[in-house]
């Protein structure tokens, strides 16, 4: 066997080779051909329709119907591979195109993304992962079920596991679209579905087999899209192509840069101009309702002046808009009002310096601030080591050794992205301060207007001098490492590049994610409970018919935009973190944890998360002013996680221990037998009776 393993890692790595050589051999053509006449359009088609095409045709190769193949690849991905495929099902849509974003509004406040995401697989090394991989199942639910008896825990797991992972999933399929809408020319919602096919195709047909296997190549695509650029703009401004290391001297011009554009008087004159748009859409709000009837009839009155005058066809277009969309009732327009006064306070003042901790406009806001940076470091963190299609990955290495290199190879290969996130963000800051900030408004660059399209990009002249003030610029947080090579003026070859890494990040961890949902769907709720006999090509069947529907499901509510990447990312570590964390911690370390205190705890932990998260975001109908010490919506499981410990504990003490089979169970996973450990788990303690 080891021999026959040997063999195989040798074979994938010259077949990864190859690729490897193929994929920069394709990217050189390209360049070649723009060179030529390419047209931006088509470097755009052919970037995505042949990444789908590869990932297509590794998942038609790799399809099976073999069970152990198709849910944990027949346990035989070495233990660099599955770092790999680990690192592409970890580096979704969310930290390849929203984290350098995060860090260029954030500063040091975006650290925490870093630090949570990093450090939560520490924890997945020494808590998680190597016990996980010698219980020897399919999925988390499937310990729950095996550690705290019955179908209890193991249906509660598999609610959690499919809310976190569609929430995750809808955030990729999101991203998915953004990339097809900017550099394919497809309408958002239609680019949803278009992406939708390339995520199905290697899912559908391979499950975790075909998954892995494109999931390695992905890594190869995105990790050189997400570095290449960066490597190419540092060696534009610093003459260096290692942006890790000499990021801190741009960083230091930055800082200058700043306090010389956010005091000028222009951008003084701005700062002012919102701040009494901010007053007076304050005073609308308190003079509702008949404010709201006031400015309707003002907007007909103007409407009807226009008309008389014979104005041009663009003010009485503006007009007609402006009062078609005025709010319906009170309800509406204090709702819409607000977020203006909000979006208006934003800038009326000049944003905080880039280097500054928890800088905040007095003592509160950044006692606030710190509080939350910490907040969330630990939901990520517990997030990290909760989340099922990461801790899923384990399941499919040769051993528990290999299980704990994997870890490492995981860290590594996320590493490369992570220690070059603050480069992008200080370099495209840079530029924009530099060279797009004081521009002529009516000669921006084309990509100024093409993401505006997209809804990412907004340009608002308030002072009407035809000159960019900074507080005048709205970015979204997800454009600024699609946008970089534009915004550095590279060429088109590059942005096409960069969609594709995006593409592949967001397809790789989609893939991850449906297949989590289908497989617990299938296994956990049909097999395991519905028909323990169901045959292998019923089971596959299932499987396949439900990572359809959620799929459809998923693409249809990414399509009505409800929030940025980076927030629903945050809020599946949360959910994951609430429901997951206390009860396979003490599943694994704490003999006295029962069936009762385990379904007790994750329930709890699961519920005050949700409260929590509903009580202070306006997606659920909440509002940040219901937040507890001032803890924002992401880090709704900063409540969830301790809340569920406390249940846990308290409920196992106040009733009986677990019994003999669960003990053995415990003894098997937490000492090892022999080096490699590819012993089962008892069967007394495997499939207990419900």
């Amino acid at each position: 066997m080891p021999q026959r393993q040997s063999a195989f890692y040798r074979q994938l790595k010259k077949m990864y080779a190859w690729y490897a050589g193929g994929f920069a051999l394709f990217v050189v053509l390209l360049s070649l051909a723009e060179g030529m006449g390419m047209s931006s359009r088509w470097i755009g088609y052919v970037f995505m329709f042949a990444t789908i095409a590869l990932y297509a045709g590794i998942g038609v190769m790799s399809r099976t119907a073999d069970v152990s193949e198709y849910y944990v690849a027949g346990r035989r991905v070495p233990a660099m591979f599955n770092g790999m495929a680990t690192g592409a099902d970890w580096m979704s849509a969310a930290s390849f195109i929203g984290l350098a974003g995060t860090l260029y509004f954030g500063g040091y406040q975006g650290l925490a993304f870093v630090m949570g995401w990093t450090g939560g697989y520490c924890l997945v090394a020494l808590l998680l992962a190597p016990y996980l991989r010698k219980f020897g199942e399919f999925t988390i639910p499937d310990f729950l079920g095996a550690r705290y008896g019955g179908n209890a825990a193991r249906m509660i797991g598999v609610f959690a596991t499919i809310l976190a992972s569609f929430t995750y999933v809808v955030a990729q399929i999101y991203g998915v679209g953004l990339i097809t809408s900017r550099f394919v020319g497809l309408e958002f919602e239609v680019g949803v579905f278009v992406g939708l096919a390339g995520i199905l195709v290697c899912s559908f047909l391979g499950g975790m087999r075909a998954v892995t296997w494109t999931q390695v190549a992905q890594y190869i695509i995105l990790i050189v899209a997400y570095l290449l650029p960066v490597v190419i703009l540092s060696t534009k401004l610093t003459g260096v192509p290692v942006p890790q290391a000499v990021y801190g001297g741009v960083l230091q011009k930055l800082t200058t840069t700043e306090q010389t554009l956010f005091s000028s008087p222009r951008e003084v004159e701005v700062n002012a101009m919102y701040k009494a748009r901010a007053e007076a859409f304050d005073e609308k709000i308190k003079g509702l309702p008949a404010s709201l009837e006031a400015e309707r009839a003002a907007l007909t009155v103007r409407l009807d002046e226009l008309k008389k005058e014979n104005a041009s066809a663009k003010d009485i277009s503006s007009a007609e808009k402006a009062l078609k969309y005025m709010p319906r009732d009170e309800a509406e327009a204090r709702k819409r009002w607000t977020e203006a006064r909000a979006a208006a306070i934003a800038k009326s003042a000049p944003p905080l310096p880039h280097t500054a901790a928890h800088a905040g406009r007095d003592e509160a806001e950044s006692s606030r601030k710190r509080l939350n940076f910490i907040a969330l470091v630990i939901c990520l963190m517990i997030g990290t080591a909760s989340l099922p299609h990461i801790l899923m990955r384990y399941y499919t290495t040769p051993s528990v050794k290999e299980a704990r290199e994997s870890v490492f190879w995981s860290l590594f290969f996320i590493f490369l992205l992570y220690v070059t996130a603050p480069a992008y963000a200080v370099f495209a800051k840079f530029e924009i301060y530099t060279n797009l900030v004081g521009s002529t408004i009516s000669t921006l660059p084309g990509w100024v207007a093409s993401w505006g399209k997209v809804g990412l990009v907004k340009i608002e002249d308030i002072n009407g001098d035809g000159i960019l003030q900074l507080a005048e610029l709205t970015l979204n947080t997800d454009v600024i490492v699609l946008a970089t090579p534009e915004i550095a003026g590279l060429p088109y070859v590059i942005s096409g590049l960069v969609a594709a890494g995006g593409l592949a990040a967001a397809l790789s961890t989609a893939d991850g994610l449906l297949l989590t949902i289908a497989n617990a769907m299938s296994h956990d709720v049909y097999y395991k409970v519905i028909d323990p006999n169901a045959s292998t090509q019923r089971r596959l069947v299932i499987s396949k018919a439900l990572l359809l529907v959620v799929a459809l499901v998923a693409a249809y509510t990414a399509s009505l935009k409800p929030d940025n990447i980076l927030f629903m990312v945050g809020l599946a570590f949360s959910i994951a973190s609430s429901a997951f964390f206390p009860a396979l911690v003490c599943g694994v370390f704490w003999k006295r944890a029962n069936k009762a205190g385990a379904v007790s705890g994750m329930v709890a932990g699961l519920g005050m998360c949700l409260y929590y998260a509903s009580l202070t975001h306006p997606f659920f109908g909440g509002s940040i002013a219901n937040a507890w010490l001032g803890i924002e919506p992401i880090s709704c499981g900063f409540f969830g996680i301790p809340f569920g410990f406390v249940v846990l504990v308290i409920v196992s003490l106040l009733t009986p221990a677990p019994d003999t089979a669960t003990q053995e169970l415990i003894e098997h996973l937490r000492y090892p037998r022999l080096p490699h450990d590819r012993i089962d788990p008892p069967p007394s303690a495997r499939n207990p009776g419900p």
